[in-house]
């Protein structure tokens, strides 16, 4: 089922009103377009109407009314998704969750924490790490992204490497149903064998299954020191060959990200960060260890630096003072952004079994010289994570319109080929619907649509993601 879009009645209006106060429904133009994009390319959805609901009561009421009127409905975060999740594609009703930004409790004795959707990723982490606890998923937009977008994204990050993604830390939620029903879906437990999972069924849905309004998450306790590295390479692949070389070797860093040569050149004039960058240098590996001994960390640091040396590294940069880490990882969060300043782009969030990474980079470069465009790939490489960013640059709009997508479509099955994936932390969303077909068969679309319409049985909730 699809929608036309329309305009919302004054009697829903007026509803809506009733539900969560004159001050927090928004009709006027400005505050539409807003709320019409998120960090995905240059889309523009403007809604209906913007709600800024701050209870699961007020959440459960708003449903409860689209439900019975077919109106779609929107769940938005912090809106710095990259797949168009947030989009209000066919109009209607854009629900904020920024107003539920309390962070509930911080269970020292358990090692948990109880959260609203709204709470900003990075004050979150701050505010466990003064309990001397962590949290790790930490996305780029760490600064702004909210925690149920998050959830909703099953977002990652540079430590997932060691640490795992948001999944891993995600114990129990509340989630209002698109129904209007209000549901637990587990138990604030780490072991829970009770039925189904439906806590790790909402991680990574998207928004299409309900709109979640409570989060438990698992703590670990911090590490308290770490130590940082630029590595510089004459190769791009041979960047790529030394990652899985590290994990082989026994070593399991907190960080491994990969950005090639275009990248940091992209990085370096967009942010105020010095970086010594030889013309010979082709791409640079940032591997950051971490734990609670240095003189073991110092030693880790030394024995993948030697086995760096043997693909065709150059002299290796030691982060020495709190402001060069700082300002590495100022470069590293920065290259999307970078990317993004120069010219229109796609950002293709491809995934391949780690050692596979060598290969999908060199398929990568060789589609784009096929179809005619040119990439910008950085990403976590110990997750074999690549993100690939097509630039537009001097490609008509024609080629852009029709060349591109068939040079995705072969990136994406090569991913596949590889015994990777289309996504790894950014999600599918509105525009990467067009190839599931490439990971999945039609019987397994199936089971995942029949699950979209046993939970939401009118389509209202986030219609025209995920799915053709």
């Amino acid at each position: 089922m699809e929608f036309a879009l329309k305009s919302l009645s004054a009697i829903v209006i007026n509803e809506l009103i009733q539900i969560c106060g004159e001050k927090y429904v928004f009709t006027t133009e400005d505050i539409l377009a807003d709320y019409g994009h998120d960090e995905t390319e240059d889309l523009q959805f403007n809604p209906s109407v913007v709600v800024k609901p701050i209870t699961p009561e007020e959440i459960s009421a708003i449903m409860y009314v689209a439900n019975r009127e077919r109106i779609p409905v929107t769940p938005r975060g912090a809106g710095t998704g990259l797949s168009g999740g947030a989009l209000p594609v066919f109009g209607g009703i854009l629900l904020s969750t920024e107003r539920m930004n309390k962070i509930l409790e911080i269970d020292e004795r358990n090692l948990q924490a109880t959260v609203e959707p709204g709470v900003i990723n990075q004050v979150f982490r701050d505010a466990v790490e003064a309990k001397s606890l962590f949290y790790p998923p930490d996305p780029a937009s760490r600064g702004t992204c909210f925690l149920g977008g998050n959830l909703a994204e099953n977002s990652g990050g540079p430590k997932a490497v060691k640490y795992g993604v948001t999944k891993d830390y995600i114990l129990n939620c509340e989630v209002v149903l698109p129904t209007g029903e209000i549901i637990w879906t587990g138990a604030n437990v780490l072991k829970n064998a009770t039925g189904y999972n439906l806590t790790q069924l909402m991680v990574g849905s998207e928004g299409t299954l309900g709109i979640v309004t409570k989060i438990v998450v698992r703590l670990i306790p911090l590490p308290t020191q770490n130590l940082l590295m630029l590595i510089p390479f004459r190769s791009a692949e041979k960047a790529c060959e030394a990652v899985s070389a590290v994990f082989r070797a026994g070593f399991t860093p907190s960080a491994m990200e990969f950005l090639e040569r275009d990248a940091i050149d992209y990085v370096l004039q967009y942010v105020d960060v010095k970086i010594p960058v030889k013309e010979n240098h082709k791409a640079h590996l940032l591997v950051e260890v971490d734990g609670n001994d240095l003189d073991v960390l110092f030693k880790e640091c030394e024995q993948i630096t030697e086995l760096m040396y043997q693909y065709e590294c150059d002299e290796v940069l030691f982060a020495d003072s709190a402001q060069q880490k700082a300002d590495l990882w100022k470069m590293r969060r920065s290259a999307g952004e970078a990317v993004k300043s120069h010219s229109v782009y796609k950002e293709e969030d491809t995934v391949v079994p780690r050692a596979e990474l060598p290969k999908l980079l060199k398929g990568v470069k060789e589609i784009g010289v096929k179809y005619g465009f040119r990439s910008v790939c950085y990403g976590h490489a110990g997750d074999g994570n690549l993100h690939v960013n097509i630039i537009k640059d001097g490609m008509t709009d024609d080629e852009w319109e029709t060349k591109v997508p068939l040079g995705i479509r072969e990136i994406f099955q090569l991913c596949v080929m590889l015994g990777g994936t289309i996504s790894g932390e950014h999600g599918i969303g509105w525009v990467q619907k067009e190839y599931m077909d490439i990971p999945f068969n039609p019987t397994q679309l199936n089971l995942q649509k029949g699950i979209k319409k046993l939970f939401d049985p009118n389509n209202i909730l986030n219609p025209g993601k995920m799915f053709v």
